[in-house]
């Protein structure tokens, strides 16, 4: 087990209050559900018909479709870093 200390932290999200528990500091987590909110509200301002339930599952695709992007530019930087280095031991 680790010795890290579990940090808890009641955020709201969307109008509802959720506890959150986790090993990061509470502005990090306090952060991430900022984020999560902000993303719902403004996926739900375009789409003003949705419920919370697909409002939520939208939102989980949209982050995830995010993070996909970003990884994919992380793995080209490190890819073009790994080049760069090769070239300089020629």
């Amino acid at each position: 087990m680790s010795d890290q200390t579990i940090t808890r932290v009641a955020v709201d999200i969307y109008g509802t209050t959720y506890k959150m528990a986790g090993y990061e500091p509470a502005g990090h987590m306090r952060l991430v559900a900022t984020m999560v909110d902000d993303k719902m509200r403004e996926i739900q301002s375009a789409n003003p018909s949705l419920d919370t339930a697909k409002l939520a599952v939208l939102t989980a695709v949209n982050t995830m479709h995010d993070y996909l992007k970003v990884k994919e530019q992380l793995e080209e930087l490190e890819q073009q870093l790994k080049q760069l280095k090769g070239g300089l031991n020629d």
